[in-house]
């Protein structure tokens, strides 16, 4: 494959400290094409070019370059974009460890990653207790008949929200790619907080769990890290309680 670096393209946050120095270097451009996809798992051209600021011609070219090397496929219908194959989450994955490697953060990734470990079976409670309740005849789905349970979900949802956020800051003054969780999960919980309260799991949305979702899978890429090894090695075991409610994006 052609060297695909991007002299003259400046990602978004692009110029913030990458490694212990805080020197700017330059994006591979095919990573972070990669790494988009990963992230948003089906994708045209102007969604991957937004994830990083990158410009979508670029982008396009570098799809039809990944394409020819068979790092990703492009699905046609009703639901359209471009994918990664197996070969190009392998390629993506390894770009991000060389690219963790020369910025010598590795340890603060990692250390990051295992405060974010710590919340995560609790957002998950969260997502699920606001999705079901229990009944004499096991889960049903939750008719929000009850404000008292709602609330006492919403303020867990906020002391949450409180905890995360010094991880994201951490993980953003680190590697500029994590830049933008902060505030794109404040604006979720913002959303919540005004009363609009699809903004906590909906899928289709930037909702607080699609941009946690999105959070656990970055660090995962970054770590070279499974959700299996979450699980205990146990792939059919989820971590989102009765409602599978993390399995609904992967």
């Amino acid at each position: 494959m052609t060297d695909d670096r991007t002299p003259g393209e400046t990602p978004s946050g692009a110029s913030g400290p990458v490694g212990p120095a805080g020197h700017g270097a330059e994006p591979d451009r095919a990573m972070l094409v990669l790494h988009a996809l990963r992230l948003r798992n089906l994708a045209e051209v102007d969604v991957v070019a937004e994830r990083y600021g990158l410009e979508p011609d670029r982008v396009a070219a570098s799809l039809r370059s990944l394409a020819d090397d068979g790092c990703v496929t492009h699905r046609d219908g009703r639901f359209s974009g471009w994918r990664l194959t197996s070969s190009g989450r392998s390629l993506g994955e390894r770009l991000l460890a060389e690219e963790l490697d020369a910025s010598g953060l590795r340890e603060q990734v990692e250390a990051a990653y295992s405060d974010f470990l710590e919340l995560n079976p609790r957002l998950l409670a969260v997502c699920t207790d606001w999705q079901v309740v229990d009944s004499p005849d096991g889960p049903v789905v939750n008719d929000h008949s009850d404000p008292g349970r709602d609330q006492e979900v919403l303020e867990r949802l906020a002391d949450l929200h409180e905890r995360v956020v010094p991880i994201t800051d951490a993980l953003a003054g680190s590697l500029w790619r994590f830049r933008g969780y902060t505030g794109r999960l404040e604006a979720a919980h913002e959303r919540v907080r005004a009363g609009d309260l699809e903004w906590i799991t909906t899928p289709s949305i930037d909702s607080y769990h699609t941009v946690w979702f999105e959070l656990h899978e970055d660090l995962l890429a970054t770590l070279g890290r499974e959700r299996s090894q979450e699980r205990g090695d146990d792939p059919g075991e989820s971590d989102a309680g009765s409602t599978g409610v993390e399995e609904t994006q992967e």
